[in-house]
């Protein structure tokens, strides 16, 4: 049975979240807010994290923050706010994926699914791909498979495991465009949500992970009204 963990300070958010993930057989835990969260993460092995943004005491972002430091665990972030912004916040400080309230929680029934599912097929809760064993070297970028290590010019990029993901798919076949859908397809193995532009953020932030500049990036190309490909 896995684990969730559902961390808002809103309790009617918390009920309603709490129940859908019942119905589809999960166990689940609720914090009020992030330092409630950590505190839970000490004693419960859970398998997934539902985070709220705006919190007391420690924010959403804070906590991933800090969750981040020792654990690659699925992190699905929710915020009031849409705008591109905050999801790159988001994004960028380590979660996996992002939805704006109010919410459909079948959509985000649908995406828990998703996260476990890749992270399933990736190795478990640490993170490591389970990909055949390699080294990818392009120009000063080097992409260990076995090992998910990324080095540029010779220093380790941390990147999360859904950018590592994304950046070895795209390195593995180079020259090859691929689509957003495809993108979505082969790293969540799922067919992509028709209003998430999440796969866009994540390659604004390998950008400025890997690029020396990353508006004019020597790696990651993108193809005007098609995709992106690695050169």
């Amino acid at each position: 049975m896995y684990k969730v963990l559902v961390v808002d300070d809103d309790p009617e958010i918390r009920d309603v979240v709490h129940i859908f993930l019942r119905n589809e057989g999960f166990r689940v835990f609720e914090a009020e807010d992030g330092l409630q969260a950590l505190h839970t993460l000490n004693s419960e092995a859970v398998d997934l994290i539902i985070l709220d943004v705006m919190m007391p005491n420690l924010d959403g972002i804070k906590a991933c923050f800090k969750i981040r430091e020792t654990s690659n665990i699925p992190i699905i972030m929710l915020s009031a706010k849409g705008e591109d912004i905050d999801k790159i916040t988001g994004l960028t400080t380590g979660a996996d994926d992002y939805l704006a309230k109010p919410f459909n929680p079948l959509e985000l029934i649908a995406r828990v699914k998703a996260q476990l599912r890749r992270q399933k097929l990736e190795g478990g809760s640490n993170g490591k791909s389970v990909s055949n064993s390699g080294i990818i070297e392009i120009n000063d970028l080097i992409i260990d498979k076995s090992r998910h290590i990324v080095m540029v010019r010779s220093k380790e990029v941390s990147l999360t495991p859904l950018e590592f993901s994304i950046l070895e798919l795209m390195a593995s076949h180079r020259g090859h465009v691929f689509n957003v859908d495809k993108i979505y397809q082969s790293v969540w193995k799922e067919d992509k949500f028709l209003s998430d532009n999440t796969i866009m953020v994540h390659i604004r932030n390998i950008r400025e992970k890997i690029e020396d500049n990353p508006r004019e990036p020597r790696y990651i190309k993108t193809v005007w009204g098609v995709g992106y490909k690695v050169e």
